[in-house]
């Protein structure tokens, strides 16, 4: 239903009904009426656009995702879209669909500039021209995940979320503890990585614990990569079997820690093909709090996505009203101790 069929009922031209529901001063109080009943028995919903017109905003939050079918994204995007449904805006996806996808056509047009109020960015870290086309609308803008330069961000603390989980490790009396991460080559902020890393590492060093290079894996963020990982620490396939790790368990790392779940469920499949046993012979530790984890007994710091969702949006919202930026503080996470770590070994 729209504004002709309203014109063709109340035999005004659509240019008059237009005004009219938008309240505009130079239409009679009479006109303006007769066209809002009509309206409402033909069940007209006006458009955002047009509702844009009278208020000067679209009621609308642009959300920019690397890809959609990560966990993470997925839970932040429901935590987002759950805040403004109840604010009675509307959610505009942006999906730059990873490496390949074009990412242009998000930040080097004109089309954000137009639809929009505010802007959320999951995991994203921006290039100057991208900040320069962002930067001219003017609109709030903040980044769900690891930081990025210039732009308010909410996230856990990603150093901290590592110690955390070496902590717990050295705890049970682990003192060889490898390392799986690298980069997520679908698009995640490329700080993430880098710091869950760097905070491992200075946990351990920390600790008095040295960490061979060949403990320093890249799983890619990823369930694939995490069981390439797995495979290239536990010697693969190959070596299944009763008592498969017992011979090499001198070169092999007591636990390991990955840097997301979706790796640690690869590794635990890695370590199952090759014979060895979680937590006796192998500790496995994540970071994210994936509800697949729960499922099969993964111990992990967990944080919580989607509330971290819940907050970008208000905050956004509160800047759309004309309210201040508001500092942000680091998201909770939080140590969940389940079946697949336990003392080393001996």
């Amino acid at each position: 239903m729209g504004i002709q069929e309203i014109a063709t009922v109340t035999g005004l031209s659509k240019s008059t009904v237009s005004r009219a529901l938008r309240g505009m001063e130079n239409v009679a109080e009479t006109t303006i009426d007769e066209v809002r009943r009509v309206a409402d028995e033909l069940g007209y919903v006006p458009s955002s656009a047009a509702a844009g017109l009278a208020t000067g905003r679209q009621r609308a939050v642009g959300v920019v995702v690397p890809v959609i079918d990560r966990w993470f994204y997925v839970k932040a995007l429901g935590g987002v879209d759950a805040e403004l449904r109840r604010a009675g805006y509307d959610l505009v996806l942006y999906n730059l669909g990873g490496p390949g996808g074009d990412r242009d056509r998000a930040f080097r047009r004109s089309m954000l500039r137009h639809r929009v109020d505010a802007l959320v960015l999951l995991s994203l870290v921006l290039d100057a021209t991208e900040r320069a086309e962002l930067e001219l609308t003017r609109h709030p803008m903040i980044v769900i995940g690891g930081p990025a330069p210039g732009l308010r961000n909410i996230g856990v603390d990603d150093r901290a979320v590592t110690r955390i989980a070496v902590d717990h490790l050295c705890g049970l009396g682990h003192r060889r503890v490898a390392y799986v991460g690298g980069q997520d080559e679908a698009g995640m902020n490329v700080a993430v990585p880098h710091l869950r890393r760097d905070g491992f590492v200075d946990a351990m060093r920390a600790a008095g614990h040295a960490v061979p290079d060949r403990w320093l894996l890249d799983g890619r963020f990823s369930f694939a990569g995490g069981l390439a990982a797995g495979n290239a620490l536990f010697g693969g396939r190959a070596g299944a079997g009763a008592g498969a790790g017992a011979g090499a368990g001198l070169d092999r790392p007591t636990a390991v820690l990955c840097a997301s779940d979706e790796m640690a469920l690869g590794v635990l499949l890695a370590a199952g093909q090759a014979g060895l046993s979680v937590p006796g012979d192998v500790s496995v530790i994540g970071i994210d709090g994936h509800e697949y984890g729960a499922t099969v007994g993964l111990t992990t710091v967990a944080q919580d996505p989607e509330a971290q969702g819940r907050a970008a949006a208000r905050a956004v919202l509160a800047e759309v009203d004309g309210g201040a930026a508001g500092a942000i503080v680091a998201a909770p996470a939080h140590l969940v101790v389940r079946g697949t770590t336990g003392p080393p070994r001996g």
